[in-house]
């Protein structure tokens, strides 16, 4: 294990405050009361491996822990519950089902991977025009029909005597994130945007705002 890893006096975050990806491990961070520090990830067209934390596919966030890195948000966000004391009763992936579960969090999933190539499209020059594009396009507005029909009772199903889930911590970052970069308006979206209004009112939401990093 790098020296480097061993040293730290807490867990790194490499990220950035703008991504959604990022944004669900800080809410997990806050909710466990887990102590980190954010590193930020500056630019997104970087090809050095060490500017993610060591994740050779060059994605975000990472986790830096003496014990080692951690690549992806699920991943960080289980060492981060590993981390914390007392462990709060989490919903993990796993633990979804039934059909209607299983599929509400693959599609979240899914809606944010489709959001971040398209951002990261624009933000490399691809043509708008492109069928690839407007493919992509395409799969993200009907995804998020899906979850503006489905998704109230997928978070009804969920167990009641949770303290957090992995599925309403990715479907808030996602429609919040639609609409921070602009990438769809969510008006269309009237059952979701009251999902997020209401689980706005947590405090680790208030602290981990949607932001561009200075």
């Amino acid at each position: 294990m790098p020296a480097a890893l061993e040293e730290l006096a807490r867990p790194v975050i490499v990220g950035r405050s703008s991504s959604s990806f990022t944004r669900v491990t800080r809410i997990f961070a806050s909710e466990l009361r887990v102590d980190y520090s954010l590193r930020v990830m500056r630019d997104l067209m970087s090809s050095d491996v060490e500017d993610y934390g060591g994740n050779p596919a060059f994605k975000i966030p990472t986790l830096l822990t003496p014990r080692g890195s951690w690549f992806g948000a699920l991943n960080v966000c289980r060492e981060l519950w590993r981390q914390s004391s007392p462990r709060l009763r989490v919903v993990w992936p796993e633990d979804l089902d039934t059909p209607l579960l299983a599929n509400a969090q693959e599609l979240v999933l899914h809606a944010m991977a489709t959001e971040v190539n398209l951002i990261m499209g624009k933000v490399g020059g691809a043509s708008d025009g492109s069928a690839h594009h407007a493919k992509m396009r395409k799969s993200l507005v009907s995804t998020m029909a899906w979850l503006e029909e489905n998704a109230s009772a997928a978070l009804a199903a969920l167990p009641p005597q949770r303290d957090l889930s992995f599925l309403e911590v990715t479907l808030y970052c996602l429609v919040t994130h639609l609409e921070f970069r602009e990438v769809l308006p969510t008006d269309p979206y009237p059952e979701l945007r009251t999902f997020c209004q209401r689980f706005a009112a947590r405090a680790s939401v208030a602290e981990t705002a949607f932001r561009f990093d200075t």
